[in-house]
């Protein structure tokens, strides 16, 4: 797989809610460089009451611990009213609150949007469905493209979501509408219960992948469930070449040391995605 090309990060949902400014440096001397920002995480109103300031004090503290910035994720976890497949109003302000984020992503230093929830298709033809999400994208799009952002559907699994489930799906809407400001995420947990941890799908992502998820069903310590072949992934990812950020996804499961689970995924990150 020759030299290590790839850049390690960690989500703040393993980091305490509103108040884990103090972790960051620890993060960085673990040998982190990046953090993948949940909104929700760092700030109680991620929308209307957000401004400049308050993101840029948070830049600030992030870059002060040695640390930057991948991209959002955990877009909608404070708004579940918004969403991709809701009635004409619901889908203005969803788009509306999609910009609002790429802007603070931007603003942050970061690039990725990692689009998880809020598009349960429902009793939506699949089609139907389909040409939805282009048309609502082809319109996002053409908003952010002064932003130097991009937004990735999050593949899920079955039980997560009944739109994007595959790889293929994703990479299926990125070819379709074609624009910089849509790639493709890998997501580890959703490669297993989508029945896609193959060389072949990686090999096809090849061309728009710019983010990978390290994780386990529940979002618990890496390789912790026995389900999740990081090493196995780890070769994958090698093998395509792929030098962007891993990033691991795991949330907080103690409160009173949460940095000893992660610097337990870091170990586990370290071991099966370097060279």
């Amino acid at each position: 797989m020759g030299a290590c090309r790839l850049k390690f990060s960690v989500s703040n949902i393993g980091l305490p809610a509103g108040d884990h400014l103090d972790t960051l440096p620890k993060l960085a001397e673990m040998g982190l460089a990046a953090i993948e920002v949940a909104p929700s995480r760092v700030w109680s109103d991620t929308w209307h009451g957000l401004d400049s300031g308050q993101v840029a004090n948070y830049r600030r503290a992030i870059e002060a611990a040695g640390l930057g910035v991948v991209g959002l994720h955990s877009l909608f976890f404070d708004h579940p009213e918004l969403g991709l497949f809701r009635d004409p109003e619901t889908r203005i302000q969803t788009q509306d609150f999609m910009v609002h984020l790429s802007a603070i992503c931007r603003d942050l230093g970061g690039h990725t949007l990692i689009y998880g929830g809020g598009r349960r298709r429902g009793d939506i033809a699949a089609d139907t469905a389909r040409t939805e999400a282009l048309d609502f994208l082809g319109q996002l799009s053409h908003r952010i493209a002064d932003h130097g952002t991009c937004f990735c559907f999050e593949p899920l699994g079955p039980l997560d979501t009944d739109f994007i489930n595959s790889v293929d799906d994703s990479i299926d809407l990125v070819r379709a509408l074609d624009v910089p400001q849509l790639q493709v995420q890998i997501d580890a947990k959703a490669l297993v219960e989508n029945d896609e941890v193959d060389p072949d799908v990686f090999e096809s992502a090849k061309p728009w992948l710019v983010h990978y998820h390290a994780n386990e069903p529940g979002l618990g310590v890496l390789g912790s469930s026995g389900r999740v072949d990081h090493g196995a992934l780890g070769r994958m990812l090698g093998s395509i070449g792929y030098d962007r950020y891993v990033s691991i996804e795991q949330r907080m499961l103690n409160q009173d040391d949460p940095l000893a689970d992660l610097a337990e995924s870091f170990r586990v990150l370290k071991q099966n995605y370097s060279a």
